[in-house]
Parts: C-alpha cells; structure tokens; sequence
C-alpha cells in the first residue's frame, strides 16, 4: 500500500468532527491494506510507532531541509523499513546516519506526507480517544462485533497486534486472546457520579463501598517468583517500586494479577500529596525516604482462574483471599446510614470520597456505563489543556489561564468547555511556562495553543448551559487541584460526564 493512502485517511478523519465518517474513512483504508502491514498501519493512525522510540524527534526533523516529491511513491514498508533503521542506530556516527535516513525518507515524499511524517515523529498524533475509533472501523472493516475486537485489545494491550489478528485470524484468533501474567490489561475505568444517595439508587443495594484513596493507580503481576508492576498507562515501573514487589512476592499464591492503588503516607499515616507519591514512578535506587502502600481493589487472575468476567462479588472474595490486609476495606451490600457512614470515614481519614461498584459487573477496559462511580464532596473532572493564555499583573510572563477540553465520545476530539486561572501556585505558573511550548500548536499575542496531551484535574461547583463553548455548557467556578501525568489523553472525562454534574441555566451573576 502507498504510505499517500495513510496520509490521505489520516487527513479525512483529521477535517470531519462525525464519528460515523471518520470509522469509515479508517474501515475503507483497513480493508485494502495488506494483512502484514495492518499492525504497522494501525500504529500510525493511533500516532505511535511500532518501534517506539526512534531518536528523531522535534529537533531531528526541524532542521531537515527538503523539497519535496511532486508524486507519492514512498510505500508503508518502505517507511517502516526506515524508522527500523533508525531504531537500531547508536554511537559513533549515528547522528549524521540518522540524518541521512531522515533527508532520503522526507526527500522521497510529498508535502502532504512530509506534514503526516512530522506529526507522527513529534507525537502531534498521539491522541489516545482515537483507539476506540479505530477499533471500531477494524470491526468494520473485518466484520468481526466490536465487543470482540475491543475485548481482544484490553487483553493484549496492543492495537497493533488486536488488528493484525483480527485480519489473519478473524473473531476466532481474538477470541484466543487470555490474560496473560506479566502483560499489562487495560483498566477499568471509573465514571464521576452525582451524589452517594443517587449512585445508590441507580446501582441498586447490590454494591461495594470503598474508600476513595488519593494515590496512583498501578496494576501488580505475579508469575512465580517474577513480579511486575505497571502503571495506569500500562508503562512498566517495576525497578523503580522495590517494595512493592517485596510485598506482592511474600502473598501467599503462585500466580496472580491485582489491580488497585499506591500512595505514599505521612508518618501520622495519613495520604501524602499526590505528587509525592508520583515522584517514586522516576526514582531507582535508595526508596528508603519515601516507602510506597499498596492498597487493592480487584483481583483478575489467581493461580491459573482468569476472573476478568466473573462479577464483582467473586473477584472481591478472591482478592480478600490473596491479598487479605492490602486490600482497600469495602462495605458489601450496605444500606443508606452505612454507605453515608463510611462516606464520612473517608473524608475523615484523608482520603478523596468513595467508590461506588456494581458486586454484579465484570471487569471491562474503559468507562462502561456507570458501573463504578466515584462521590467526592466537590465535582472533579479530569479535562485537557487545549492552551494557555499570558498573564497580567504579579503573574506577567507567565502561562496562566487554562483552556480546557473534554473528549467528545462520538468523535474522539476535544471540546472546550471552559477556562481557569483559579489555584495555580507560583511553582504550578513556571512549571507551566516551561512544559506548555513543548506542546505548542502555534500562538497568536495572548494564547499558546497546545495538543491536547496534558491531563488536568479540575474542581467546581457545577456547570451551566452556555453558547460561548461548542458543547453547549460552561464549567462553574473552576479551579486547578493538580495536573495527572499518570493519565493519557484518552482517559480524560468526556463531554457526556460533564453534561451529567447537572446542567443548570446561565444567571446574571454568573
């Protein structure tokens, strides 16, 4: 397949805002492609290389000076044949080989593909809500459900393998996909909810009340006397959490996979702030100063019982078996004063609200419907910075009021719904001064627009209906609690969450 027939797709999905026309766009180019260039295909569409890092970033190729090919010619093989070089070069004179491969490849493509080309080895691209449109056009193109196809990548944990699967092998070669110990499975995900009583009411009294910990989430694998520990984005941190790995290995079991989260705690016991707790994910070496809890929630493989589709109930008594102290304590069953009770502990004891779970639900990657529900005592939203404006005053110079996204489920593309300057710190204005134009799109004299890569967690009363904003609504009296490097863009709230706080009509003091 010519790498112009990539480009030209990537390009209709890139100009239309309808999820129906982008899935097409996908299934029609999916279905031409060679089944061996599939995974490579699927790759660049979701913006990641099937190689990963190349060492040919922003700087690499903003210095290349081409012109370009008046005809497409370049083929997807022999793209991917290049950025395989790339991948295997290292010392003495691999800069200037780099370079050279560089100038033969953007020499050899057209301006159209050049552009594809920069945004792909810049990370441009890398929008995570665009997966769940190309799972859909792959289930198009093969005519396999889409439950099957997307249950084959939460297993995989790879789109690039689902899809080649799914054109060699068909649903029955995704259907072979298991949860494999030691290979990461995509999360499930949680949905913000109203009020306790309303999570209550819509999930029925069949449920688990668990504290709301402020910690980062990681998800632990053990195979004998192997351990490994991943994080929310499924990135490997193993060597950097050696007590946790000490912990998961003394459990009395030979073979399992827990999910749940890690914080680290005062010396009162009580949550240390959320970024303290991150800083562990960079550091190898001596952890002494800074000792990481696990507590779990779920347990979805123990000594050879996949537990993925067992319902809540099941997964909770396996993991109290296994896991026993280290899991978060939940109330089963409760009735209104218990929850409310234990509602009230949780704020107590310092850690965020509670969760509320469905004991009949399976484990499902993504947010599927509002099985599990997050209350917390004010509305939180994880939204995107879509850019940033100049300051004024005491904070001249600096980037300061945010421009904030959610993702439009239908078309995986964010949506402004709102802007804040509220509770940045003077560390938060010159962190973000300096991190933003590594995003930059482009700017105009008061605001650095940015891809939308950076998660934000954002607190506020409400939301109100709005015509300033395209969804339709405005975020109430908003302000910045922390930023979420633990997320990809993809994990962001959508614009159907926020709509679901409670839309109330615009007044004049608002």
């Amino acid at each position: 397949m010519l790498f112009n027939d990539v480009v030209a797709a990537s390009a209709t999905v890139r100009a239309t805002r309808s999820r129906k026309a982008k899935i097409a766009a996908l299934a029609e180019l999916l279905a031409a492609a060679d089944p061996a260039e599939i995974g490579t295909i699927v790759a660049w569409l979701s913006g990641e290389l099937v190689q990963g890092r190349i060492g040919a970033g922003w700087r690499t190729v903003a210095g290349l000076q081409t012109t370009p090919s008046t005809a497409a010619q370049l083929t997807v093989d022999a793209v991917d044949d290049t950025f395989s070089q790339l991948t295997g070069l290292s010392g003495a004179g691999s800069t200037l080989r780099r370079r050279e491969l560089l100038t033969t490849l953007f020499t050899a493509a057209t301006a159209d593909e050049q552009a594809f080309l920069i945004r792909l080895l810049t990370g441009e691209l890398r929008q995570g809500a665009l997966t769940a449109i190309v799972i859909e056009a792959l289930a198009e193109a093969t005519g396999i459900p889409v439950a099957v196809v997307r249950r084959a990548h939460m297993l995989s944990g790879a789109l690039p393998a689902t899809a080649a699967a799914a054109v060699t092998g068909g649903a029955r070669a995704l259907a072979a996909f298991r949860l494999e110990v030691g290979r990461p499975v995509a999360p499930m995900l949680a949905s913000p909810g109203g009020s306790l009583d309303e999570a209550l009411a819509e999930l029925g009294p069949q449920v688990s009340v668990e504290h709301k910990l402020d910690g980062a989430r990681i998800q632990v694998h053990r195979d004998g006397d192997r351990v490994w520990v991943f994080t929310r984005t499924l990135r490997d941190i193993t060597a950097s959490v050696p007590e946790l790995v000490e912990l998961v290995a003394g459990l009395d079991c030979t073979a399992v996979v827990l999910d749940g989260e890690t914080l680290a705690l005062t010396d009162a016991g009580r949550p240390r702030p959320f970024q303290e707790t991150m800083s562990r994910f960079a550091t190898v070496g001596d952890t002494r100063e800074l000792l990481l809890h696990p507590y779990f929630f779920d347990c979805l493989h123990l000594d050879g019982d996949d537990l993925l589709d067992e319902p809540l109930r099941v997964r909770r008594a396996a993991l109290e078996r296994v896991a026993g102290r280290h899991s978060i304590p939940a109330l089963l069953d409760p009735d209104a004063a218990a929850a409310a009770a234990s509602y009230d502990d949780a704020l107590a004891v310092g850690n965020e609200g509670v969760m509320v779970k469905s004991l009949d639900a399976p484990y499902a990657a993504g947010r599927r419907g509002k099985a599990w529900q997050k209350i917390k005592p004010a509305h939180t939203l994880d939204l995107l910075v879509l850019g940033a404006e100049w300051g004024y005053g005491r904070r001249t110079g600096k980037l300061s009021n945010l421009h904030l996204g959610a993702l439009d489920p239908d078309t995986g593309e964010p949506v402004m719904v709102g802007k804040t300057f509220k509770g940045l710190t003077d560390e938060l204005l010159r962190w973000q001064t300096a991190e933003f134009p590594r995003h930059e799109t482009h700017r105009d004299e008061q605001t650095v627009y940015l891809r939308p890569e950076l998660v934000v967690e954002i607190a506020l009363d409400g939301v109100q209906t709005s015509t300033r904003y395209p969804g339709g609504v405005a975020l109430r009296f908003a302000r910045v609690l922390r930023y979420r490097p633990d997320k990809e863009p993809a994990q962001a709230d959508t614009i159907d969450a926020v709509r679901a706080l409670g839309v109330r009509p615009a007044g004049p003091q608002d």
